[in-house]
């Protein structure tokens, strides 16, 4: 394979286009706006849809209906529009719909500003709207793994029935880097319709599908939510996916997710060098979260890197209990820290020593 120079916006809505993506419905906001310009220009050499909504609101409802009709589907926003999104995507987790979200997130909270953050950690992993639901995050640390992840996010969505998402930030949105696609899967572009779509069909099925969340019997709901609870049992088990490096003799371990683990990686690097035992765990899928990567690490400090304010801080401490005590480094507001600041807040943790 040939290898492009590209932009992270752009790389993931090729991505997305050879994954079998052919509708797209958005609206623009910094700084994720190439995307929807790429998906403009391109959709249409495939026999694809683009439209550009007038809100955020309508464009996640117009994937509900992409959806619903079969088609692999997908928006992109950064976290006000994201916010403006959560009714509509709690409704197409309550109807079991997959499509693909891309949230390159900028500083918050509010308007904030247009620089890359790590502010919608809680909003992604949490759900941001009502009920009982979970989508699959992702959050791809170079533009090869949003290519990557997002060709992956339509499969993961496909098969579970469910919303997936790409939590990136500006800096991988505007950043340029070599990447490699692979050949668009004529399996996947050739795809049957799926039996449980409502296309109008009666056919042998002797019904029409109806595709809906609202459910007025409270036995009948109480019956379909522990069901999807199940599935959500079986995505945790199965879906984990992580990095980790150097943990088995670490006397710190770093954990970081996103842009910032770039960051971390040269931290730790320089650190090595300078005689360090220093570990690292980078989620990469933040929904299902890996605490089973926490519960063998021996060492008794942990420093979790982010760019908010300590969301995945959360995460870490469920997945390790008590056993290590937990440290925190961040930069807030589109401000990114340096490398050199991550050895200074380690080698503090650390006590200076070497040995």
């Amino acid at each position: 394979m040939t290898k492009v120079l590209m932009k992270g916006n752009e790389a993931l809505a090729e991505a997305a286009i050879r994954a079998g993506c052919r509708s797209y419905f958005g609206y623009p906001i910094t700084p994720q706006s190439e995307v929807p310009e790429y998906f403009a220009r391109k959709l249409p050499d495939v026999g694809g849809v683009f439209l550009q909504a007038e809100s955020e609101i309508a464009s996640i409802y117009m994937l509900y209906g992409a959806a619903a009709a079969g088609h692999r589907t997908m928006t992109s926003s950064s976290g006000p529009g994201i916010s403006l999104m959560q009714e509509g995507i709690s409704s197409a987790a309550g109807s079991d719909l997959p499509m693909v979200i891309v949230n390159m997130m900028r500083g918050g909270p509010g308007l904030g500003s247009i620089q890359p953050s790590q502010t919608d950690y809680f909003q992604t992993t949490r759900g941001g709207g009502n009920g009982d639901y979970r989508v699959l995050a992702y959050a791809p640390s170079n533009v090869q793994e949003l290519v990557d992840y997002t060709m992956l996010a339509f499969e993961k969505a496909d098969e579970w029935r469910m919303p997936a998402f790409i939590m990136s930030d500006g800096m991988l949105g505007q950043m340029m880097e070599p990447v490699e696609f692979p050949e668009s899967n004529k399996e996947v572009l050739n795809r049957q319709a799926k039996e449980w779509t409502t296309d109008g069909r009666r056919d042998e099925r002797g019904h029409r599908n109806v595709i809906t969340s609202l459910e007025l019997s409270t036995p009948e709901l109480e019956k379909i939510n522990r069901k999807r609870y199940e599935k959500y049992q079986q995505v945790m088990e199965k879906e984990v996916i992580f990095e980790e490096d150097g943990v088995k003799d670490c006397e710190l371990l770093i954990t970081a997710y996103g842009s910032a683990a770039r960051i971390v990686k040269t931290a730790i690097q320089i650190l090595r060098e300078n005689g360090y035992k220093v570990g690292l765990i980078r989620p990469i899928s933040v929904w299902p979260y890996p605490y089973e990567a926490y519960k063998d690490v021996p060492c008794d400090d942990i420093l979790v890197v982010e760019l908010n304010n300590g969301q995945m801080l959360d995460d870490v401490k469920i997945a390790t209990e008590g056993r290590q005590n937990i440290h925190f480094y961040n930069r807030l507001g589109g401000m990114v820290p340096t490398a050199q600041e991550i050895v200074d807040k380690a080698i503090e943790i650390l006590g200076g020593k070497n040995d």
